[in-house]
């Protein structure tokens, strides 16, 4: 692995568990690889702004005005750091059963007809084929399996997402129960840990 994109997306900051789990890992794989690359865009820090009719303007056609152009600066920027990543890195906690409103700004400016996808007779097709994701979902409650898993329009979503864009190669690193008390909370971070520093020695292979 040579280049990471690294998007995080909690609004908890150093208290969220999504960050600590990516920041720890990507802390290891650059002690094992110290010419490691990484670009990091926190969300929940510094949040891309939502779509508005320019925004929407500057992403379809040529831009007609000043803050279009922003807007399609923004959009070139964001899109040519996940192009010319090998891995992307995406931390996503659970809000209300699906994933930050910051993280759904995000993918809304970096999936565009033509650049990172395109529409053929055949259906859609996804033109960043060939990069990997491992993709950190922490929640409060167990949506994994049992009866609550119909509620989860957090993991699905981005699995659709990313696959629209041509990165089917994904794994999911699952931190639950994290509100089912201090025991089990220490539990599934200790075991998410360990398997997000798998999937990523795994890329990094």
């Amino acid at each position: 692995m040579s280049k990471v994109l690294i998007v995080t997306s909690s609004a908890s900051g150093a208290a969220s568990v999504s960050n600590q789990l990516v920041h720890e890992a990507v802390a290891a794989l650059r002690r094992h690889d110290p010419g490691l690359q990484t670009v990091e865009r926190d969300l929940g820090s510094n949040p891309v702004p939502h779509l508005t009719a320019d925004g929407v303007a500057a992403l379809r056609a040529e831009p007609g005005n000043a803050v279009q152009a922003a807007a399609r600066k923004l959009s070139d920027t964001l899109v040519a750091e996940l192009q010319a990543a090998d891995t992307v890195v995406i931390g996503a906690p659970m809000y209300n059963f699906g994933i930050p409103s910051t993280l759904k700004a995000w993918f809304d400016h970096v999936l565009r007809a033509g650049v990172t996808f395109r529409y053929t007779e055949a259906g859609p097709q996804g033109l960043l084929e060939g990069k990997r994701a491992v993709v950190v979902l922490t929640r409060g409650g167990l949506y994994s399996e049992g009866p609550a898993q119909a509620l989860d329009a957090q993991e699905p979503h981005l699995r659709t997402l990313l696959g629209f864009i041509g990165i089917t190669d994904v794994t999911f690193v699952r931190a639950e129960k994290l509100a089912f008390g201090d025991e089990a909370r220490a539990a599934s971070i200790g075991q998410a840990g360990d398997q997000l520093n798998l999937a990523l020695q795994q890329a990094a292979a």
